[in-house]
């Protein structure tokens, strides 16, 4: 009789993350940036029909990076589950901790248990109704949670974005500036992205109870001359 070859816990947990880390560096990546009036959410995404940003329930969006298929299936469980709790009990139970706390459980579950872990990062954005009254939780492909302020950036090279975006960040922007700063955060010195290459979607206060608006080539294009 054989016996299997051991390989030490912390190494397999190691072998996982930096599978996964790699997965997700091959893709775009997105930003979220608080504004006056709420979140925008800007993404580099060529594809029209292929959607990174999506509305979950009436002040809640999601966003993903990293393999689509795999990010799509988490939001489809994200809507069913903010359907199932707004009809059993109140539209108003229905809130992105709770949405963050039960992705969490999932990538936990699948990064710790499954062969291959998911090759994602995930966002669940929430807009209240005070002007500082807003949530961004980032959460990773293991299910680690980060409660983010001001904005939120997913995907390879994040650290750069991160830093380009903390550069041109200001309380109060205005959402022309936010999409701004986000898109050319993006970008780089050697490359600017233009209203086709980017995917942009906001949560704003001021569009009644469903707050999720996607923003169409054409608007963006206007922000970005202006």
């Amino acid at each position: 009789m054989t016996m299997p070859y051991y390989v030490a816990p912390e190494q397999v947990m190691k072998d996982r993350a930096d599978y996964a880390r790699k997965g997700i560096a091959r893709g775009r990546a997105m930003v979220a940036v608080h504004y006056s009036d709420g979140v925008a959410l800007v993404a580099e995404n060529p594809s029209n029909t292929l959607r990174k940003i999506s509305e979950i329930y009436d002040r809640i969006a999601f966003a993903g990076v990293g393999k689509y298929n795999e990010f799509d299936q988490l939001r489809v469980a994200g809507v069913r589950a903010a359907d199932l709790k707004g009809y059993q009990y109140s539209r108003d139970d229905v809130d992105a901790r709770g949405l963050a706390n039960q992705y969490a459980q999932i990538l936990g579950q699948v990064f710790t248990h499954e062969m291959k872990p998911m090759e994602v990062e995930i966002l669940v954005a929430e807009v209240g109704y005070g002007a500082d009254d807003y949530q961004l939780f980032h959460i990773l492909y293991d299910g680690t949670v980060m409660d983010e302020r001001r904005f939120s950036v997913l995907g390879g090279d994040a650290e750069a974005i991160a830093g380009r975006l903390n550069e041109s960040y200001t309380e109060e922007l205005t959402l022309a500036a936010a999409v701004t700063a986000g898109t050319a955060a993006l970008g780089t010195a050697d490359r600017s992205l233009a209203a086709d290459d980017l995917e942009v979607a906001i949560l704003s206060r001021s569009n009644g109870r469903r707050c999720f608006k996607r923003l169409t080539d054409t608007d963006v294009a206007r922000i970005l001359a202006g």
